[in-house]
């Protein structure tokens, strides 16, 4: 079964989202490698987004395209990054996505991905 583990943070906490530039940057990515190295085959996709200031959210109202930047919900935590993982069971995934860094700073959300093929 595929699940989504979709990486919440506040992207304003220089903490949990420290600018590249910084020392504290380094430890984060090294936690994010081994995540990756643990999960191995187990990542069928994933990559971080850019911050909600580059959002763009649609909506069609009777036929009309309706466009307004950032995101549509305003929240602490914005969606930074995703991974699509395959693992057997939910509680397998709720495992793997605990060893996601962001779970000790923010929050990671696992929904399941249903297969409509």
């Amino acid at each position: 079964m595929k699940y989504a583990c979709l990486i919440y943070s506040n992207e304003k906490d220089p903490v949990s989202n420290p600018d590249p530039s910084t020392p504290e940057f380094g430890p984060i990515m090294e936690g994010y490698m081994r995540f990756g190295q643990e999960a191995g085959d187990k990542i069928l996709a994933g990559e971080p987004l850019q911050d909600t200031s580059t959002a763009t959210s649609v909506q069609v109202r009777d036929g009309e395209i309706i466009t307004t930047d950032g995101p549509f919900a305003e929240t602490k935590e914005q969606l930074g990054g995703f991974y699509i993982l395959e693992c057997d069971t939910l509680d397998d995934a709720i495992q793997l996505a605990a060893k996601i860094p962001h779970a000790s700073m923010g929050t990671v959300e696992v929904r399941p991905v249903p297969d409509f093929g």
